[in-house]
């Protein structure tokens, strides 16, 4: 597999129709996407010396997602200005180039605007995962 650019990971926000519709969140310059899984522990008072044991198969899982950048679309930033004032869970696409597209229920956990004096303002946002999330290779 050959290095992909980071441009290439997209971060779209669901119009809440149906069908849905994605548009991608503009301006973002950095990308991550963080899955995670927290295991479930089943250890008891007969576990074999006392180690601990892991609930195979019912783990929490979870993800997380976080950008900055600069707006450079007005209707975008209402957008996800609207989405985090009204506390609203959103279906979001995320798609990973060579990976695939993963889209689910999240929630806008963080929004910072930040600028210099002598340069743009710039946004960073964060997203938590609010239910099931569906993955399609790419």
């Amino acid at each position: 597999m050959t290095a992909q650019a980071g441009k290439d990971l997209l971060l779209k926000l669901g119009d809440g129709g149906a069908p849905q519709a994605f548009t991608s969140v503009a301006g973002l310059r950095a990308k991550t996407l963080s899955l995670a899984s927290r295991p479930i522990e089943s250890t008891h008072a007969e576990s074999p010396g006392r180690w601990r044991e892991l609930l195979g198969g019912a783990a929490v899982r979870s993800a997380s997602i976080e950008g900055s950048g600069v707006f450079v679309d007005a209707e975008s930033d209402a957008q996800v200005r609207a989405v985090f004032f009204d506390q609203v869970i959103r279906d979001w696409m995320i798609i990973v180039p060579d990976f695939g597209e993963i889209t689910g229920r999240f929630i806008v956990s963080r929004l910072e605007y930040s600028g210099r004096h002598d340069g743009e303002a710039s946004y960073s946002i964060a997203l938590e995962s609010a239910g099931a999330l569906s993955f399609e290779p790419i």
